[in-house]
């Protein structure tokens, strides 16, 4: 198995690779400068290595999953670019940088999660057709979860923040996942609910953790050594979802642990 530092490392890699090749820049003209600001960014690439560790506790060669992996990082960069916007959470930082409207103004933003987004996509057509299919149903599904809630916290609909938590940051989990399984050939369905079930529990384990961390969300709907306790409660569920699954999860159990180290818990 490898390590979750080769699987970050094998996503960091292409990602290079795609924005360091000429075409990159013919592609996107004038964007193609504030795309690899958007991706440089730094962060841990949890998303993608979710992906490829699932491909591989699946039975899937990792470099096979490496397109998918970016492809989700690219749908998740293009959240960060959009909610960051003036219009929407109005942050002038992201990851202690100057956000990308800051750094280049609003419209190229805007431009710059459009071209992210479709590029996503681009990057899955690399597959066989069938396989193509079920992969942009889970990251098209993931996107229009975080966009809808995102308009639900915009206009004040949100009142249960966990369905909130689900649609904007727990789908993505999930999609990851799932774009790993069926590149292991794992049906849809009983074959996929144990690890499906495991990414949805580690994505609102994340969605805690960063809130204890910048000290937002749940923590203020139920103060620190509330928020802590149900860090504590969704590890828990992770684990025990993680031991419904027939397969080495030695690294899926490392990201777990890695947040958790991260919320002050062990």
């Amino acid at each position: 198995m490898r390590s979750l530092d080769q699987h970050r490392a094998s996503i960091d890699g292409y990602l290079q690779q795609i924005t360091d090749f000429p075409g990159f820049d013919l592609a996107n003209g004038g964007l193609a400068e504030p795309i690899r600001y958007a991706l440089e960014g730094g962060g841990k690439r949890i998303r993608p290595v979710l992906c490829l560790a699932m491909a591989e506790a699946a039975g899937a060669p990792p470099p096979m999953a490496v397109p998918a992996a970016a492809a989700v990082e690219l749908v998740h960069t293009f959240s960060l670019v959009h909610d960051d916007l003036p219009a929407l959470d109005d942050d002038d930082l992201r990851r202690g940088r100057p956000s990308v409207h800051v750094q280049f103004g609003e419209a190229t933003a805007i431009l710059v999660g459009d071209a992210l987004l479709s590029q996503a996509f681009l990057l899955l057509t690399g597959y066989e057709p069938a396989l193509v299919k079920r992969l942009v149903h889970e990251l098209a599904n993931a996107a229009a979860n975080m966009i809808r809630g995102q308009h639900m916290e915009l206009t004040g609909e949100a009142r249960d923040i966990e369905a909130l938590h689900e649609l904007k940051t727990g789908g993505l989990f999930v999609s990851a996942a799932g774009c790993g399984l069926h590149l292991a050939g794992i049906e849809p369905g009983d074959a996929q609910r144990p690890y499906r079930a495991f990414a949805h529990e580690f994505g609102l384990l994340f969605q805690v953790v960063d809130d204890i961390l910048d000290a937002d969300g749940v923590v203020q709907i139920l103060g620190g050594e509330g928020a802590r306790a149900l860090a504590e409660e969704r590890e828990a569920r992770a684990r025990a979802a993680l031991d419904e699954i027939d397969a080495d999860t030695f690294v899926l159990a490392e990201l777990v642990s890695g947040l958790s180290a991260r919320a002050g818990g062990r």
